[in-house]
């Protein structure tokens, strides 16, 4: 499942419309569950109902699990953080007026202790990233593909973009070679997937593929759409879109 971004509704819809097995099935989460809408608790809620959940760190994820940690947000509650503090701010019956100021990049004073146990440990527990056992890679941003996978500094996994951005110029140069071209990388895998660089960038609210690289942000943190794909079918199912979710 690709970034989630505070998109209950969504997130929703597609565990319904793929008859995700809460008690059977394995989800991958691909990070990003923070910032964006917010139902930010309600996802996490959610999500701790899958017996079989991989969760993996995304850089908004990491944000928030900053503020848990320290008391301090590193980007001042923008960039959605809004949308996060909103979220946990409600559970404990404050207002939305409590939180003016956010949107304009002020930190106001909010206590970590908004962040109930439970999801405190999910932030905290999250993977920067899974292998399985049919050597694929899930991750959320991406990686140095010129060193070997492991071992590299754990904000390149949140916050790469150049893997994908390569693997869409070898594919493109690629139809011009005949087809006859590899994206190398020191360590290999069958096939990468990865959130964190919305494909809305390329006009479209669908997976997109280049080389072995399956990006699954579809744009649930704007105007696009919440993914969930079956890793062996490729099949995929989608939210509808989240501005039509959020805006009726």
């Amino acid at each position: 499942m690709g970034d989630i971004h505070g998109a209950y509704k969504a997130l929703e819809q597609c565990l319904e419309r793929s008859s995700f097995d809460k008690d059977k099935d394995t989800l991958i989460q691909l990070g990003d569950v923070a910032d964006g809408f917010e139902h930010v608790y309600d996802c996490v809620e959610e999500l701790l109902k899958i017996r079989n959940l991989i969760s993996i760190k995304g850089n908004h994820d990491e944000w928030l699990n900053q503020f848990i940690l320290t008391g301090c947000h590193p980007m001042d509650w923008v960039q959605g953080g809004a949308g996060s503090a909103l979220s946990y701010v409600r559970q404990i019956g404050r207002k939305k007026k409590k939180l003016l100021g956010v949107w304009d990049g002020v930190q106001i004073a909010l206590n970590p202790d908004i962040v109930p146990e439970s999801h405190r440990q999910f932030f905290q527990r999250q993977q920067l990233y899974f292998i399985d056992e049919f050597n694929n890679c899930f991750v959320h941003g991406g990686f140095d593909r010129h060193k070997e996978f492991k071992g590299q500094i754990a904000e390149v996994y949140y916050w790469d973009r150049e893997l994908w951005l390569e693997a869409l110029a070898d594919s493109d140069s690629e139809r011009y070679r005949g087809g006859k071209g590899k994206f190398r990388m020191v360590t290999e895998f069958n096939n990468i997937f990865i959130g964190h660089t919305s494909t809305m960038n390329w006009k479209t609210d669908k997976p997109m593929k280049a080389a072995n690289i399956y990006n699954l942000d579809t744009g649930a943190g704007c105007a696009g759409r919440l993914t969930i794909m079956d890793i062996k079918s490729k099949k995929f199912w989608q939210s509808d879109p989240v501005r039509e979710l959020y805006c009726r």
